[in-house]
């Protein structure tokens, strides 16, 4: 029982690296992070069960160092997860969802959502220590930047279930402001981390395209349902 309370506690640390004091949280999400991403980048199923594991393990942490948003995140992700591995498992050999890109319509609906949802909920978290004093009992941490990458990440999230290219433009959206929030929250590994993020979703990004076009010159059907 000890054992396992230390796994969960950000304080306890597996290993230095260098001189870093690594915990069992950040390592195991840290990991399972980069894994999942790059199976997501290859447009393999993978990345929805690697990515459960890094969703339990960043709960537990961001709920440690007050990012409340990024905490709620991990809650969402999990659920969604689930539902994106089940809609590749049952479609990976329909066809159904082929790699493609949102209408321009789509896309403005997507960024005016993106917004105003960041807004919302950014208001929220910057009261949420008010509003729930027994569970929060700090402020959350930078509330309306940490809400607007949980915004990003779930749209961006939504758009990879339908293997939508603009996913990556949302993830390295998200990489960029990650990588600056965490390194300010003294999350050292986990914004080394999204530096190798940024790299991948540049990576998966070109991927995607490629193989969007490999598609098409072959003539394989998009079907644009739920885009």
């Amino acid at each position: 029982m000890e054992f396992l309370k230390s796994i969960f506690d950000i304080h306890s640390t597996l290993f230095n690296f260098p001189g870093y004091p690594m915990s069992y949280l950040e390592f195991i999400g840290t990991l399972a992070g980069l894994i999942s991403v790059y199976y997501a980048t290859k447009a393999n199923i993978l990345t929805w069960s690697t990515g459960i594991l890094n969703e339990l393990a960043f709960f537990a942490l961001f709920f440690q160092v007050q990012l409340y948003s990024d905490m709620l995140l991990q809650a969402f992700f999990f659920l969604i997860s689930i539902q994106g591995w089940i809609n590749w498992k049952t479609n990976q050999y329909s066809g159904k969802y082929q790699i493609a890109f949102l209408t321009k319509k789509k896309l403005i609906l997507v960024f005016t959502r993106i917004i105003l949802s960041s807004i919302l909920v950014g208001i929220i978290m910057t009261n949420i220590h008010h509003y729930f004093p027994v569970i929060f009992n700090k402020p959350a941490a930078y509330p309306f930047t940490d809400a607007f990458v949980a915004i990003l990440s779930i749209a961006a999230t939504l758009l990879m279930i339908y293997k939508k290219v603009e996913c990556w433009y949302l993830w390295i959206f998200v990489d960029l402001i990650s990588i600056v929030m965490y390194f300010f929250k003294n999350l050292f590994v986990v914004s080394g981390e999204y530096i190798i993020f940024l790299l991948l979703a540049i990576y998966g990004l070109l991927n995607w395209i490629k193989q969007y076009k490999h598609e098409n010159r072959f003539g394989i059907r998009e079907i644009h349902a739920n885009s």
